[in-house]
């Protein structure tokens, strides 16, 4: 146990030795999962242990989003120990007792290094998990490497997507109807879904719906969250990555991103806010190449 987080895991013994063995299932992808108790919080974890040596991945999702929607991506990763978990309310981790705030979430994923044995990560954050990424890298500034941004902007102070938009967000519907996320995922997500508006119904094939008090809880999480005032104190080397096409969170916001944070390089996409599964090659490519860089400066 250290300093960060307060860990348990539910075990079963190993026969004939008495031994506790965490209960692991091969889940529906390259990421085997377990529950594990951190801070209080039941949390289903993901980890694909990787064929390479270095730094595990720590992945935070985007909004509604369970372990395996990433599992497309730790596929073309399998010499990476990538690690996730569902959020509190989110997937199969269970609903919080009461609300949590992003530091609150940086706890618990530096629990979740803890239990694998890992004193530091590179961090990745898509989308919504993008705040909780960058908050990770402040609250826990030793325990992250690098940083790459997906989609995602400074918080409360944004360029904001267009009230429809932000209207079509805020109603999970799209979680509930598949007809309905077909409907309207150009709208949101911009890009590929414009013209193939079918591939909303692979996107949340990987979204469990649990409860409107759950998603509600993860926007809560953020609700005046913001890294505008606190980005150029980030002295981790960071990637920021941005679709041009993207409603939900557009692209001026990774301009932003890019000029408050120091050691910040950017990258765009011809595509929308979810180019990290319609371009899942091309964004793997990126990944791999900045964070295989040698370290420079003692980093």
């Amino acid at each position: 146990m250290t300093a960060y987080s307060r860990t348990r895991v539910a075990t079963r013994p190993r026969a004939g030795t008495g031994r506790p063995v965490p209960p692991h299932s091969a889940g529906s992808g390259p990421l085997a999962t377990q529950m594990l108790l951190i801070d209080g919080h039941s949390i289903r974890v993901g980890r694909q242990a990787g064929t390479g040596t270095g730094l595990p991945l720590l992945l935070f999702n985007g909004i509604g989003g369970k372990i395996e929607l990433l599992g497309p991506l730790a596929q073309r990763m399998p010499r990476r120990e990538l690690i996730t978990f569902d959020v509190p309310g989110v997937g199969h981790s269970k609903l919080p007792g009461v609300p949590y705030r992003l530091a609150g979430l940086a706890r618990i994923a530096a629990g979740i290094l803890d239990h694998f044995g890992h004193t530091q990560a590179d961090v990745f954050g898509m989308s919504w998990g993008g705040a909780a990424a960058q908050e990770f890298a402040r609250s826990c500034t030793e325990r992250c490497r690098r940083l790459v941004l997906c989609s995602t902007s400074a918080g409360a102070v944004m360029v904001p997507a267009s009230p429809q938009v932000l209207w079509k967000m805020a109603i999970p519907l799209r979680y509930m109807r598949r007809d309905y996320a077909r409907q309207l995922a150009g709208d949101i997500y911009g890009g590929d879904f414009r013209n193939n508006p079918d591939l909303a119904l692979e996107l949340f094939r990987h979204v469990r719906w649990q409860s409107l008090l759950g998603y509600y809880l993860q926007l809560a999480a953020v609700m005046g969250w913001t890294s505008i005032h606190w980005l150029h104190r980030i002295s981790q080397p960071t990637l920021i990555m941005a679709g041009v096409d993207d409603p939900l969170v557009p692209i001026l916001n990774a301009h932003i991103l890019k000029t408050m944070i120091p050691h910040s390089e950017l990258k765009v996409f011809n595509c929308g806010h979810l180019f990290l599964l319609t371009r899942a090659d091309e964004s793997v490519r990126v990944i791999n190449e900045f964070l295989d860089r040698p370290d420079t400066n003692g980093r």
